[in-house]
């Protein structure tokens, strides 16, 4: 049996219908049922039932969008830092191996050479290093807190998205914004990053750190032009002059746009479809809310 938290969430409903699919029994583990932020109900819990395996997609991302963490912060530091290291100790004292959905916003552009980011690389858009959204800087302790810990996985999103209407889709989000930021991006196709991070388990690939993206990278201009060539949204499109004009006139808080290589899940035998191509075939399939 495979453990759930956060499984009402966007990710989270995904790894349902992933597990349901594969036919594969699981518990969605709802805080409503038990605290599982408390390490010694979620340990006694864990001890109990002996699951083969669990996930966390448990976390704190602000709705509509990350803005919304600079308003509730502590819940935003507590969901993102503090509740990760207890899942962490509570497996580890019932001996069950997991794997914790984190987030490529910890980063900000590319390396050096323009290339995207390793797992090896030191995040740059955290409260260490950079002026970053209140809600990257608490992914970023996440993964912190999380440092040294054995039998975790440690995947990274980026910008999910997929094939059906939603506010947290990033397809949806541009087709109904009034005005969008260009930027350059390594996004996650929603299906394929909880179909791979699953595999990882399936596997038995090593733990620790995937970069889980689709191959590539993207601009906003280039998803826009795939929209409106699709169909499903046809309008006129405006873009802000500048990042600085955005940050005056559409948000408060800065946004990670940044790149990343996810090789060494390839390495391990993981492919995700190029981006470009995972864009067009989920607008080519898009479903109505």
């Amino acid at each position: 049996m495979i453990y759930l938290l956060g499984g009402s969430g966007y990710v989270g409903q995904a790894y349902q219908a992933l597990l349901t699919r594969k036919g594969i029994p699981f518990r969605n583990l709802r805080r409503a049922d038990l605290d599982y932020t408390d390490v010694a109900k979620l340990t006694a819990v864990l001890k109990a039932d002996r699951p083969e395996f669990l996930i966390n997609a448990a976390g704190y991302t602000g709705k509509p969008n990350v803005d919304a963490c600079e308003l509730h912060k502590a819940e935003c530091l507590f969901g993102n830092a503090v509740v990760p290291g207890r899942i962490a100790e509570a497996c580890a004292a019932a001996g069950v191996p997991w794997g914790h959905v984190s987030s490529g916003c910890i980063f900000s552009g590319a390396r050096p050479d323009g290339s995207g980011f390793r797992e090896e690389d030191t995040p740059n858009f955290t409260f260490r290093t950079n002026h970053c959204s209140f809600y990257s800087g608490t992914k970023a302790l996440g993964e912190e807190v999380l440092a040294g810990h054995p039998n975790v996985f440690l995947w990274r999103l980026r910008i999910p998205f997929d094939h059906v209407e939603n506010p947290r889709n990033y397809l949806t989000k541009l087709m109904r914004y009034q005005r969008l930021l260009e930027a350059t991006n390594s996004i996650s196709q929603l299906h394929e990053f909880v179909a791979a991070t699953f595999a990882c388990w399936e596997k038995r690939i090593p733990f620790g750190t995937y970069n889980v993206t689709n191959p590539g990278q993207v601009t906003t201009h280039e998803v826009v032009d795939l929209i409106l060539k699709s169909g499903v949204c046809r309008k006129d499109y405006s873009f802000f002059k500048s990042e600085d004009e955005f940050m005056h006139v559409a948000a408060k808080t800065p946004r990670s746009n940044c790149v990343m290589e996810s090789a060494k899940l390839a390495a391990a035998g993981i492919r995700l479809t190029e981006v470009h191509e995972a864009v067009a075939l989920a607008l080519r399939q898009w479903q109505k809310a």
